[in-house]
């Protein structure tokens, strides 16, 4: 048995069982993999798909374990190639990161400056998506860190910890009657007005939607979307007022629109900092980590990839 073999059977897993997906992903031949595949399958004495013809249909009892040990060995190999490069060039590599818009154009671009002042040779490279997609992304070993609000603590395979805490804001024009700051605001005000706001599994959608339906309303959202600036720009249409995240107007120099905190409405949100549970990370990867939280340190987030630590209060 070898790499090759292990890294087949584990891209067909990832690829629905679609061998021909697996094989463009892994840039060789279809009937390489199907090949590599049936000789593991030999050489273990188990079936680790069954097949109806030439095509996979399910991953068998025995296939779910073997998997779970390509899993940890692929991880292992991929440690090792880290150690490697650790010890050979201390300053050098690249930093993947997945996160979402939000947390790219507002909270990142410091951390990733003072990163790039302090390593000057490493190469940062940023992948973007919904929080799903950024767990997919660590899972899959696209990224190596992964930073959003929703999601990442629901998954069993990665190690996510707390980086701040965040609230959101309403945005509205000067001119409109809940711009008053000392009119204390309802959710049934803001029920009755048309919403602009965040496509629902971004950007702490979730709690938005948790909060009016605690109190059983039905928000009427007009219009929703993935970026924050998008949001202000239709607000500043007039198609609605909006509830955006507090770090999007934190440095906004616009004067022509009102912001108002949300917080005793909506609650507050935290944002995660994950990793795929047992991965070796670089010390370039644990600093960069311990930027993006006042109580994030490289010494905790190692504890916690060793499985002395899970979480800590904010």
């Amino acid at each position: 048995m070898n790499l090759h073999q292990f890294r087949f059977v584990q891209e067909a897993a990832r690829r629905n069982l679609n061998l021909t997906e697996a094989a463009k992903a892994l840039h060789t031949s279809q009937p390489g993999v199907s090949k590599a595949i049936i000789e593991l399958e030999d050489e273990l004495g188990v079936e680790i798909f069954t097949r109806h013809g030439k095509r996979l249909k399910r991953i068998t009892e025995p296939g779910q374990a073997v998997l779970r040990s390509i899993e940890i060995i692929l991880r292992e190999v991929g440690n090792l190639k880290r150690i490697g490069e650790e010890y050979s060039r201390q300053d050098h590599g690249t930093l993947s990161i997945a996160t979402t818009h939000t947390q790219a154009r507002y909270v990142l671009p410091v951390p990733v400056a003072r990163l790039r002042e302090t390593y000057p040779q490493v190469h940062i490279s940023l992948h973007q998506g919904a929080p799903d997609q950024v767990a997919r992304m660590l899972l899959d070993e696209t990224a190596e860190i992964g930073i959003a609000t929703e999601s990442l603590s629901g998954y069993a395979e990665l190690v996510s910890l707390p980086c701040y805490e965040w609230q959101h804001v309403l945005v509205l024009p000067c001119a409109h009657p809940l711009a008053r700051t000392d009119q204390r605001l309802s959710l049934e005000d803001l029920a009755r007005e048309p919403l602009i706001t965040y496509h629902p599994s971004f950007t702490g959608r979730t709690r938005i939607d948790q909060a009016f339906a605690t109190r059983k309303l039905s928000p009427r959202i007009v219009l929703e979307a993935i970026d924050s600036d998008v949001i202000k720009t239709y607000v500043r249409l007039g198609l609605g007022i909006g509830i955006v995240a507090e770090m999007a107007v934190r440095d906004d120099p616009a004067t022509d629109l009102v912001v108002r905190p949300l917080a005793d409405l909506l609650g507050r949100n935290v944002a995660r900092v994950a990793f795929k549970r047992g991965a070796y990370l670089r010390q370039f990867v644990l600093e960069f980590a311990s930027m993006l939280g006042e109580r994030l340190s490289p010494a905790l987030i190692a504890r916690a990839l060793d499985g002395y630590a899970t979480d800590f209060e904010l």
